[in-house]
């Protein structure tokens, strides 16, 4: 690891004005290449205190052993040097979009002597007409199958070419008139150009005036009574507007744009762009990146538009670029992208109408694109294996953590404080095995304590429920089992003071049919947070004499890993897969527990009757709903019948009744500590009485 202080190059030598700069390492190999407005201030950044610049950032000019820069006249001249020296040195530090996938384009060879159309992949040729990309190759297939009716450009490859000129005899497509034959001289070279240019002309969105053209002619054929050149006209016309119908139309005004969206996270992003002419979708392609350098979304916007462009001239750079996010500056990206088309380019963000609905379509495409690659990702046996090797090295873990257990905190400004446990086994969720907490010694924000309060009850359980199991009875009535505590089956995976069962992942059983609790300890734990919350995880375990169970913390804003009594994080490879899983652990806890956090608050926020009831505190409220069942027999019953249920005086039942007379009767009951609706049919709901003693 190299000292920055070593190269640093010395005052004055850096000059006050735009340029481009290269971090070489020891071996010679650019690393990283970047551009700015001035060369002094940017690079005076790199050279200050370790600690105070991003992990990405700190670990490229630790890599590094010099760094050298070229000056430019203009911010434009910086942003096109980036781009070529980016493209030659291929630096290891610097952002790079890749493609999901290689998409085919609709090509025209406008520098042969005999034009042809077809398929093409890979880098662009110079002198080929492309149109696309497409998603698939069957659909430009599609596309020009309907359009060699009206334009039959060759379309044969340079060997068929050349053996029919030879044996003077076209091929299939040329005795159905799907090849005007230019190997038989049936047309000259001349008009055969003339005839793939109409085409470009046509794919590239100019249709109205020749479909307009080619009706001209059909009923002027009509009016002559050549019926059969009209027939075959309108034919024309037909294929033409089913070709044409391939593409939506998004844009009613015929705009030409190339609407560009991003889906990121602390490590990837996934780039969407969808070319619109003619008002109409021609093409899609996506990219997904590593974020190696500390980027923001304008910054990840530009490297885009470089990579879009960089090999782009007239009219492939469209009059309009549409982006989530504006570069910083945006003047130099903008006059950059007006010298590649040759005149002005708006670069924007949609705000209103049409457009801006059409980039939150981009957006949700961009975002699927995303969520498909880290699925990929995650899906492959072999990278998960490698992803648990690489934790178990990093952490000093003995073995591989199979079972891995994260938790996190969730509160908003200190009210329902809850909590969430989210399982991965094998590098892979068990959503049945989640579960989620409700903080109960204090409210607060206070996410040490909580997480000690929630381990200290997760791990607690677990050895009670080493040494009990098997203590089940039948209950005569029904089919639940219950336990010695009464608890019924669906609370007993939780207990009466621990944490309470997904709703939505159901209720997992062991293999006698009895539901699974905690008696199945994770090899590690990994808290959302950083030392302080990994030290209250330690000290609860430690409380409970659990040593065999390793913990971390993952702190989100720079993504270290945080050992239990280490002073300085574990700081993974940007590209290590083990910090990919860490960080899908993480994040799939923070979802659990804000999700559970926003519904109690939702049930909280629901109001009945009795919360305006002056003295009436949550446990009476409790108790009277449950010793009438409903709040239509509460409203009906007197005084002295609610006198009658325990810890409720007189005076507090003349204020329930009063209250309750002056009451809206339409207006439904409902339990404030579990949210749920008393039903007006005398009876309450089955899931208040199945979540007695759960953990709300």
């Amino acid at each position: 690891m190299a000292d920055p202080s070593s190269y640093r190059p010395k005052p004055g030598q850096i000059p006050d004005s735009p340029g481009v700069y290269k971090f070489r390492d020891e071996h010679g190999r650019v690393i990283y290449v970047g551009k700015a407005k001035s060369l002094r201030q940017r690079l005076a950044n790199y050279f200050q205190d370790l600690s105070g610049l991003h992990p990405r950032t700190r670990t490229m000019v630790t890599t590094a052993a010099s760094v050298e820069w070229t000056v430019v006249t203009t911010e434009v001249e910086a942003l096109q040097l980036e781009y070529t020296w980016i493209k030659e040195f291929d630096p290891r530090f610097n952002v790079k979009y890749r493609d999901d996938k290689s998409y085919p384009y609709l090509a025209v060879t406008l520098n042969e002597e005999f034009p042809r159309v077809q398929v093409m992949r890979g880098a662009k040729k110079k002198g080929v007409r492309y149109f696309g990309p497409y998603g698939h190759a069957w659909a430009i297939r599609e596309t020009v199958d309907l359009m060699l009716r009206v334009f039959p450009v060759r379309t044969c490859s340079a060997g068929v070419f050349k053996r029919s000129a030879q044996i003077g005899r076209p091929c299939l497509l040329g005795y159905i008139g799907k090849c005007s034959a230019p190997c038989v001289d049936r047309i000259s070279a001349a008009e055969h150009r003339e005839l793939a240019e109409e085409f470009c002309d046509f794919m590239a969105g100019r249709t109205g005036a020749y479909l307009r053209r080619l009706e001209r002619q059909m009923q002027e054929a009509a009016e002559e009574m050549e019926y059969e050149r009209a027939a075959r006209l309108r034919d024309d016309i037909g294929a033409l507007k089913r070709a044409m119908e391939k593409s939506a139309v998004v844009l009613a005004d015929a705009t030409d744009a190339d609407l560009i969206a991003l889906a990121e996270d602390e490590l990837e992003a996934a780039v969407q762009i969808f070319h619109v002419r003619g008002g109409r979708v021609r093409g899609q392609r996506g990219w997904v990146t590593d974020k190696v350098e500390a980027v923001t979304t304008g910054d990840l916007v530009e490297h885009a538009l470089q990579q879009l462009y960089g090999e782009e001239k007239g009219d492939a750079v469209p009059k309009e670029v549409l982006v989530p996010a504006l570069p910083d500056p945006v003047d130099p990206i903008s006059q950059w992208l007006s010298g590649r088309r040759g005149s002005q380019v708006s670069l924007r963000i949609p705000q209103r109408g049409d457009k801006k609905d059409l980039m939150a379509t981009v957006a949700r495409n961009a975002q699927q694109a995303l969520a498909l690659h880290k699925t990929k990702r995650a899906s492959d046996l072999t990278t998960r294996s490698r992803a648990l090797e690489e934790i178990a090295e990093a952490l000093g873990l003995d073995s591989v953590p199979l079972r891995i257990e994260c938790f996190d905190i969730s509160h908003l400004q200190g009210d329902d404080v809850v909590a969430s446990m989210v399982v991965f086994e094998d590098g892979l969720a068990r959503k049945s095995e989640y579960r989620r907490f409700q903080i109960k010694t204090f409210q607060g924000q206070d996410d040490v304590r909580s997480m000690h309060e929630v381990i200290g009850r997760r791990f607690k359980r677990y050895l009670q429920e080493k040494q009990k199991a098997g203590e089940w009875t039948e209950e005569p009535a029904g089919d639940a089992r219950v336990d010695d505590n009464g608890a019924t089956a669906a609370t007993a995976a939780a207990g009466p003071d621990d944490p309470e069962p997904d709703p939505m992942a159901g209720r997992p059983t062991d293999e006698d049919g009895r539901p699974k609790r905690f008696a199945y300890p994770p090899q590690l734990v990994v808290v959302d947070g950083g030392a302080p919350q990994v030290a209250a995880a330690r000290r609860a375990l430690d409380e409970l004499g659990i040593d065999d169970v390793a913990v971390c913390g993952l702190a989100k804003r720079l993504e270290e890993v945080w050992l239990p009594e280490d002073d300085d994080p574990v700081v993974l490879p940007r590209s290590s897969e083990g910090l990919y899983l860490l960080q899908r652990v993480r994040d799939e806890a923070h979802r659990f527990a804000i999700t559970y956090q926003r519904s109690k608050r939702g049930k909280r926020l629901k109001s009945s009757p009795l919360d305006a009831v002056a003295g009436l505190g949550e446990s009476r409220r409790q108790a009277l709903l449950k010793h009438f069942g409903s709040l239509k027999k509460l409203r009906a019953a007197t005084v002295e019948e609610i006198c009658e249920v325990p810890g409720v005086g007189r005076k507090t039942a003349e204020t329930v009744a009063a209250a309750l007379a002056g009451a809206a009767p339409s207006a439904p009951a409902v339990n404030t500590a579990t949210g749920e609706i008393i039903e007006d049919d005398g009876a309450p709901p089955a899931a208040l009485s199945a979540e007695r003693g759960q953990d709300r």
